[in-house]
């Protein structure tokens, strides 16, 4: 596959994958019950620490941000929590410098699973055993700033893995 191909591909990935659309006619479906969600530390099976470090900020700034519901930081006092866990992630080149043979663009793939309970009842109102996320970023030309540039990729990967998170829980899909 040639150059313009592959990063074609790459690019209608990031816009298949990042488009968060919602029907304007879908109300929430949790129950009227919830008011509250805590979004405690998700685990993590993979060896890629920094990742869940910020998964549970950003879902609650989502939260916030998007929805009548308060977040709170005890389980214990919450109507709903959300559980996740980082199941795998991977990052890999996808497009090459044809003058220099060197990867210009990397993929990153983060595979996680993420339950919403209702702490009263003990009953699972979201569940998504296989929650993908997929983001793609340049490299820089300079190779040992190559593993640095994955930061700011999980950063965007995590903001969308909570904007998709919120939008899946409140629609139930």
């Amino acid at each position: 596959m040639n150059y313009v191909a592959r990063f074609a591909t790459a690019l209608l990935s990031i816009v298949l994958v990042s488009c968060g659309y919602r029907f304007a006619a879908t109300d929430n479906l949790l129950p009227k019950t919830i008011h509250t969600v805590c979004v405690p530390a998700f685990n993590n099976l993979t060896t890629r620490y920094k990742l869940t470090d910020q998964l549970p900020e950003v879902i609650s700034r989502e939260f916030i941000t998007r929805t009548r519901y308060r977040v709170v930081s005890d389980p214990n006092t919450a109507d709903a929590v959300l559980r996740g866990t980082v199941v795998n992630y991977s990052f890999y080149p996808t497009i090459f410098d044809p003058a220099t043979g060197r990867a210009a663009f990397a993929e990153l793939h983060v595979t996680l699973s993420v339950n919403l309970i209702e702490r009263a009842t003990g009953k699972v109102l979201f569940s998504r055993p296989t929650f993908d996320v997929t983001a793609t970023y340049q490299i820089s030309p300079n190779a040992t700033q190559y593993f640095e540039e994955s930061d700011p990729a999980l950063k965007r990967a995590g903001q969308q893995v909570a904007r998709s998170i919120v939008s899946a829980v409140l629609e139930n899909f």
